[in-house]
């Protein structure tokens, strides 16, 4: 029997979702992510199903990053790292780790941190061949 994932989907909050959309439709295009799914008040992305979900909070009150939580995304390449990142800046997001390995996670780590419109923070990482 084939094992699924660990995770089915992830969500965050904002407080200004068409803000919030047009800013994942730009940066995850960059890893070859779109849309899929588009509700009233949210929207999921991914390559194959809807894994990354954006939306107004469930219970109405206003979004806040969590505190030590972040998600990343697969890149394909290196190049895809370095474009996430930098369509983020360009669309206001804030630099949170330039592009480049991160040996302390591990010698094929290659990612990219930034944080979003609405504080949360986000990653692309690529997985370096090892030789």
């Amino acid at each position: 029997m084939q094992q699924q994932p660990a995770l089915s989907h992830v969500s965050i909050g904002t407080n200004d979702f068409p803000r919030a959309k047009a800013f994942y439709d730009a940066v995850l295009a960059t890893l070859q992510i779109q849309c899929l799914m588009d509700a009233e008040d949210g929207s999921g992305y991914g390559r194959r199903f809807p894994e990354f979900w954006v939306g107004f909070p469930f219970d109405g009150d206003e979004a806040a990053p969590g505190n030590g939580v972040h998600v990343c995304f697969n890149a394909n390449s290196m190049e895809e790292v370095r474009a996430f990142h930098a369509k983020a800046l360009e669309l206001g997001g804030q630099d949170e780790g330039k592009p480049g390995l991160r040996r302390e996670y591990a010698d094929n780590y290659y990612a990219a941190f930034v944080r979003d419109l609405d504080g949360n923070k986000i990653e692309a990482v690529f997985f370096l061949k090892e030789e």
